[in-house]
């Protein structure tokens, strides 16, 4: 069981069916979090480390703001993006001063390769001998994470992480359809409040599985 703290200055965690007005999430999905920490070992395939368990948290409650931004899509194909009926405004929340704690389990990878939490170990020991591209971003390609580090014993803060409950009140991705929704899974869970000194009950995890 490894436990991060993890900042980001602005963060949008959009909701999945969220059109004009982009709702973020309180905190990161499970899923987010694991491609988060799938770029920051440098790995490319996501399916390299399925069977590993995320759990996030947060540490404080982030502020919360709206801006109306201008957005790509792709309206007319035989116009340019950005132009014409392929650009418009829409209003997206923004989450600002983001505390979050991660915590990652790698006990049901099936692999002879090192695991996951393996892996982001060596990334926060010997950053030099991990091979990645491009600014490290939670969300968003332009919400670049501040500090990543280990939640030590002595921290003695609180955070309300994320685990699974049967009838809990917040659904969130561990699998993203990145093409459409069919292939998207959600598991069910709440916020529980616990020392970063306990780490959550492995079971009690979300696990990073495809349909």
């Amino acid at each position: 069981m490894l436990g991060l703290e993890v900042t980001v200055p602005v963060a949008c965690f959009r909701r999945g069916f969220a059109r004009e007005y982009w709702e973020t999430e309180d905190l990161p999905p499970p899923a987010t979090c694991y491609g988060f920490l799938l770029s920051l070992v440098g790995e490319r395939d996501r399916r390299r480390h399925v069977g590993a368990r995320v759990a996030p948290g947060l540490f404080n409650e982030p502020d919360r703001s709206t801006v109306l931004r201008t957005l790509w899509r792709v309206k007319e194909r035989g116009t340019l993006p950005g132009v014409g009926t392929n650009l418009r405004p829409d209003y997206q929340e923004l989450l600002t001063d983001v505390q979050l704690a991660i915590w990652l389990d790698s006990g049901e990878e099936s692999s002879a390769l090192p695991n996951l939490e393996e892996r982001v170990s060596t990334a926060l020991d010997h950053p030099e001998q991990i091979t990645r591209f491009g600014g490290l971003s939670l969300g968003e390609s332009t919400h670049l994470v501040d500090q990543v580090r280990r939640i030590r014993d002595d921290d003695g803060r609180e955070a309300r992480v994320y685990l699974l409950a049967e009838q809990g009140r917040l659904s969130l991705p561990v699998w993203v359809d990145h093409v459409g929704s069919a292939g998207t899974r959600y598991v069910t869970g709440d916020l529980v409040a616990a020392g970063c000194s306990l780490s959550p009950t492995a079971a009690r995890m979300p696990l990073i599985e495809p349909p």
